[in-house]
């Protein structure tokens, strides 16, 4: 790669204008006048206007958990995390929006390009500043174009992808990439010429289990016993286990809460992406999408994992914990998930990234997808080999995972649930 990129260095970044302005015009479709422009803060957008999108489902997409993460220091100022949306407005009214950075590193993001900045430093040219559409620090999947639902999707968000295109090649960035997206934007993006690349996560699936022993019966008689010991474990140790929405939590409680999952940030040598403010806020504004799960031990907290919930789906974000106690991580992130899935019917639970010891308490492999386009021809040739390769290897990986799933032969085909 660094050969391919030494021998075209005379190709060049691509670049457009130097002096722009943040209007890229409007363009007419099928009667609707759409002009894109850049919002350098959400707050410029009201949140009736942001939620009225058809995507707000993800609680992540939501304006006031963006909101939050601009006000309270999470992204903007030295973060590495400067806000440049993209939005759509058909004359005066709010018809997309793309959720768009300018990142200085690739911290926060999941989805891992530090060899593709390192061969570009070796090659003598600038991989930061790049633009990422995503939402920062959270690996979830969703549509990256949030779109009117009575328009055509995909005419506004080809619009909403032009804009980002025309604003990475004006601010000269080494690309554009687009994080965790849709089925829906991965036809999209590959009809665009974006390299797609593939990953995987491990995901739960609601196959309208009646309670936890219902969910374990699908379970080989070895692996249920290993689930029953772990959580036994946990219950003998008197470790008890409530399930918080945001708005039942208090300030005092939260400084437990944020202590234990700053801590698994300390240890690591990190320091938190999300600030205790952060999480004050969004308890309040996103109060029922917020989920704490908390541990207790003789009433004192001990361990809690953050959480956060759609209509069909729990995303498990943070945890932590204030000692050491067997099967207490599996416990406070799994299995308790898992229940409040089952109880609240929800069709999926989302446990974040990584974590092969996920597989043996339940949790499948699932496809996850981004979107790459890289101004500098002979790199974005070298990446799209790179990433043929890459996914043979993440699907022989998930091939091999199936391999040793607790679940009996025939148990573990997701299933959908309905949802209330």
């Amino acid at each position: 790669m660094i050969s391919a990129l030494q021998n075209s260095r005379a190709v060049g970044r691509v670049s457009t204008r130097q002096n722009r302005p943040n209007d890229f015009g409007p363009a007419s479709h099928s009667g609707v006048l759409l002009k894109t422009t850049i919002c350098r803060s959400i707050d410029e957008i009201s949140s009736q206007d942001w939620n009225r999108l058809d995507s707000p489902a993800s609680p992540f997409l939501r304006h006031e958990f963006l909101s939050a993460l601009e006000r309270h220091g999470c992204v903007g100022g030295n973060t590495g995390w400067c806000s440049r949306h993209i939005i759509a407005n058909d004359r005066a009214a709010l018809v997309g929006a793309l959720p768009l950075y300018v990142k200085s590193h690739s911290w926060g993001e999941f989805v891992f390009d530090w060899g593709w900045a390192q061969v570009y430093r070796q090659a003598g040219l600038d991989y930061y500043p790049k633009l990422v559409a995503t939402v920062p620090f959270t690996p979830a999947g969703s549509s990256r174009f949030l779109v009117r639902s009575d328009l055509d999707r995909r005419m506004v968000s080809a619009r909403l992808l032009e804009a980002a295109l025309t604003e990475a090649r004006a601010l000269q960035a080494s690309s554009l990439h687009l994080l965790f997206v849709s089925d829906a934007d991965r036809d999209l993006l590959r009809d665009a010429g974006f390299i797609l690349r593939k990953d995987c996560q491990f995901h739960w699936h609601n196959r309208g289990y009646a309670d936890f022993e219902d969910f374990l019966a699908d379970f080989s008689s070895a692996k249920r016993k290993k689930v029953r010991r772990e959580r036994r474990r946990v219950a003998e140790a008197g470790i008890e286990f409530e399930t918080l929405q945001g708005s039942a939590i208090g300030e005092a409680l939260w400084q437990h809460i944020y202590a234990f999952c700053a801590s698994t940030f300390t240890r690591r040598g990190q320091l938190p992406y999300l600030t205790y403010e952060f999480f004050l806020e969004v308890s309040r504004t996103l109060a029922d999408r917020l989920i704490v799960i908390l541990a207790r031990h003789r009433r004192q907290p001990v361990a809690a994992a953050i959480c956060f919930r759609s209509e069909n789906t729990l995303y498990g974000r943070y945890w932590g914990s204030a000692a050491d106690q067997h099967s207490l991580h599996f416990e406070t992130c799994y299995y308790q998930g898992i229940e409040l899935c089952i109880r609240e019917r929800l069709a999926r639970f989302e446990p974040g990234t990584q974590g092969e010891h996920k597989i043996s308490r339940g949790f499948t492999p699932a496809e996850t997808w981004s979107a790459h386009w890289l101004a500098h021809p002979a790199f974005a040739s070298a990446v799209r080999h790179f990433v043929k390769r890459e996914r043979r290897q993440v699907d022989a990986y998930i091939a091999a995972v199936h391999a040793h799933s607790p679940y009996r032969c025939g148990a573990s085909t997701p299933l959908s649930v309905p949802v209330r």
